[in-house]
């Protein structure tokens, strides 16, 4: 008889999704549960998810553009980059671009996540990010095995290892906008220590009580755009979440290698939506409807929570309210959704947010209402 066989267990392969924390939102399924209960329905504050239409000029240039049978590029179509660069030129006051200069990605939330990867980044390398931050930054860091590492002044960081910068003003979630001097000093320093800049400015058409700029503004850059790239999206402004459409402004050099990286992904975003997204970019008509409904709504809601003790900081632009009673995120959040209301805890975007909850204004005129009715009892 042959030796008897001895089986070995099998080591399970390592998987991606051991680097990640839980997903966030998740955790926020109970409470929502709890508001849902409600006799008057839930009024949600907590994503931020456009409800309002979309523009009908968009949708008929999605429409007309629906019979698409070839495969798109993943630079777009030249009538693409033209709107990418004619619009950064005239809203960011970026000069001296042409088509080097930009490239759209799908929705700006894949471009955060796989940024780090599609740089080559991997262990050694550090990835900086604010301290209260959007989860994608630290999430793309470790999706590439990179060190994530938070700051709270970009220039105190140690420069060594560390490969990329994430800037973000307006902020998700405080709403907090860089000043010009910050975003200079900034600039300057990452320059000096040869540090890559990617400025997340998708809000920055939603200032209410300050006038956000560009890190790609001649007056912060001083006309160059080497080592700076500045990421915008349609979901806010144009109310086309659905569509992931977002683009890419900066260093041609760097934008040139995630060119060619994204190919070999196929990373293209649909024909339609690219035809959509140059009609979006070339109207501003439906830009200030849409900064209209949200004033309103930001007014109300900030009015009633203010009323009902809640402190609101920073919140000068952006589509949220930063607010707090000075007591643990979960136990606002709790109470809020007895009352049918569904906010983020701020724990969401870092310890340093664990007294805060994130409310979200993109709730329906008749949602927000509700809201103010039931903070008002």
């Amino acid at each position: 008889m042959g030796a008897a066989s001895s089986s070995q267990p099998v080591s399970p392969r390592a998987s991606l999704r051991d680097r990640l924390p839980v997903f966030p939102w998740d955790r926020l399924e109970p409470y929502k549960a709890t508001a849902a209960a409600h006799a008057d329905g839930i009024v949600d504050l907590s994503v931020g998810t456009p409800v309002d239409p979309v523009p009908a000029v968009v949708q008929q240039a999605l429409t007309a553009a629906a019979d698409s049978p070839g495969y798109p590029t993943v630079w777009g179509t030249a009538a693409l980059r033209d709107a990418l660069t004619g619009w950064a030129a005239d809203r960011l006051g970026a000069r001296g671009l042409d088509h080097t200069h930009v490239l759209p990605v799908v929705g700006s939330k894949e471009l955060v996540a796989w940024l780090p990867t599609q740089l080559g980044l991997g262990p050694g390398d550090k990835v900086g990010y604010p301290r209260l931050a959007y989860p994608t930054y630290e999430v793309g860091a470790r999706l590439a095995g990179a060190e994530p590492v938070v700051y709270d002044d970009p220039w105190d960081l140690d420069p060594s290892g560390l490969k990329l910068l994430w800037l973000n003003s307006p902020s998700n979630p405080t709403g907090r906008v860089l000043g010009a001097d910050e975003l200079r000093r900034t600039v300057a320093w990452a320059r000096e220590h040869g540090v890559l800049v990617f400025s997340d400015e998708c809000y920055l058409e939603l200032g209410w009580e300050a006038d956000p700029v560009s890190v790609l503004h001649p007056d912060i850059c001083g006309g160059s755009p080497d080592g700076l790239v500045a990421v915008h999206s349609l979901s806010k402004r144009s109310n086309l979440a659905g569509y992931r459409s977002a683009f890419l402004v900066g260093d041609p050099t760097v934008l040139g290698d995630l060119l060619q990286i994204r190919k070999h992904g196929g990373m293209m975003i649909a024909a339609p939506v690219q035809a959509a997204t140059v009609a979006a970019l070339g109207d501003t008509a439906h830009v200030a409807e849409q900064r209209e409904r949200y004033a309103r709504r930001r007014a109300a809601l900030r009015g009633a929570f203010e009323a009902a003790g809640f402190r609101i900081e920073h919140s000068e632009a952006s589509l949220y309210l930063w607010a707090t009673r000075d007591e643990p995120c979960w136990d606002t959040v709790a109470a809020l959704a007895e009352h049918g209301i569904l906010v983020a805890p701020g724990e969401f975007y870092g310890t340093a947010g664990e007294r805060f909850v994130r409310i979200a204004f993109t709730a329906t005129d008749e949602r927000v209402d509700a809201a103010v009715r039931r903070l008002s009892k």
